[in-house]
């Protein structure tokens, strides 16, 4: 089999990309579990294959020793020196131990062994292949569909999208051309697995970078990204040039580059907001497109703000079912409480009416003291002398 055998190797090599050293590795492995289960277990066999004429041999390493008791794994140094003047107590001899029908019994021992490793050695080229790929964006081809994923062919592997990481309301045919997120590869018994997405908020930064060069290249740079796939993102930028406005950049003219980013995800909004240094302003920026007239943060908490925001604004400020402000926590990294101007100005009111009960008689303010008649007053004077005089001089000790 020896020429077959070299031709096969070279196969493998070019078809496969599967390195010849690899194969003849797994082929030696193999034939030594194959002698040993023929020939006996007890054995320390070697086998060589030549790579040149395709020949394999087999042999039996033994030990020199001075008293032989395990022939299959000893030779004697009496022995020894007769093969070589030259060998020594310790020293290790090789003996061939090709039998005549090896060839056929290794052939069929072997064969699995080696498909095993020429498929484990794919899996690893595979997996080297797309690991370098991982937080990347790719296109692949829709394939096929079950209960759990849905199989897009990336070439040489098919990548695993699942409910989670699909666009709700987007729809998959077979043979549809996507671009999708690799956030995961793993090597696993059953070969690569490849994981990508169409929900992740880094599939939106990779649009970006695609589309707009000046993020590409860092002139602008995207500081946070808060996504709801399918239904509306906002993205917070910084130019690092100050003569480069960061939005009008991501938006582009006429809108034409943000537009692309859009038709990819199927009609997702876009909100592109201006990062700015000052948490405050930074807030006010990303509850766009509503307005804002204060925003009051609170003293036990530096991640908690209270917004204020037109009466006419609120329901503009909070989004439909809390979207916009919640889009915007995320964004921020704040817990935002949305107030209108007038429910502010009514707490505000309340506040100031507000007369503590446990206030003394001389906080009581000018206004109310002068409504109180030259009577009220002698009664209060009087019932003052009476709680002095109840006052026990021991108790007051």
């Amino acid at each position: 089999m020896s020429k077959e055998l070299l031709e096969a190797l070279d196969s493998l090599e070019t078809e496969k990309g599967v390195k010849k050293e690899i194969v003849i590795d797994a082929l030696e492995s193999a034939l030594v579990s194959a002698y040993k289960r023929n020939y006996g277990q007890a054995q320390n066999v070697e086998v060589e294959f030549d790579q040149t004429r395709g020949n394999i041999h087999v042999y039996a390493v033994k030990e020199v020793v001075h008293e032989v008791f395990d022939s299959r794994l000893e030779v004697s140094l009496k022995d020894a020196l007769e093969l070589n003047r030259a060998y020594e107590v310790g020293d290790t001899i090789r003996f061939e131990v090709t039998p005549k029908d090896f060839g056929r019994i290794a052939a069929q021992t072997a064969k699995q062994v080696i498909m095993q490793r020429v498929r484990e050695e794919e899996h690893n080229i595979i997996y080297n292949q797309y690991v370098q790929y991982e937080n990347e964006i790719v296109t692949g081809e829709v394939e096929r569909r079950d209960n759990r994923y849905i199989y897009v062919n990336l070439g040489k592997v098919e990548a695993l999208l699942s409910r989670q990481d699909q666009i709700e309301g987007e729809e998959y045919k077979s043979h549809d051309r996507i671009k999708v997120y690799i956030y995961k590869v793993e090597n696993s018994s059953k070969g690569p697995q490849v994981f990508v997405s169409r929900s992740h908020a880094d599939l939106l930064k990779r649009l970006f970078e695609q589309e707009i060069p000046e993020i590409y290249d860092g002139t602008v740079e995207i500081v946070s990204i808060a996504r709801e796939a399918g239904d509306r993102a906002k993205v917070a930028v910084r130019s690092n040039n100050e003569n480069v406005d960061p939005v009008g950049t991501c938006v582009g003219p006429r809108g034409e580059r943000i537009q692309t980013i859009v038709n990819e995800l199927k009609g997702e909004n876009m909100d592109i907001v201006q990062w700015e240094e000052d948490p405050a302003n930074f807030i006010a920026n990303a509850l766009n497109p509503a307005d804002v007239i204060e925003v009051r943060f609170d003293p036990t908490n530096e991640h908690v703000c209270t917004v204020i925001v037109p009466d006419d604004q609120l329901s503009l400020a909070i989004g439909k079912r809390g979207q916009n402000v919640r889009l915007a926590a995320r964004l921020t990294g704040f817990k935002i409480d949305i107030k209108s101007e007038s429910d502010m100005q009514a707490l505000a009111n309340e506040t100031e009416t507000t007369v503590d009960p446990e206030e003394s008689p001389e906080q009581l303010s000018t206004d109310e003291e002068q409504f109180m008649t030259d009577e009220q007053a002698d009664e209060t004077a009087a019932s003052t002398e009476n709680a002095t005089e109840d006052i026990d001089p021991e108790a007051a000790n």
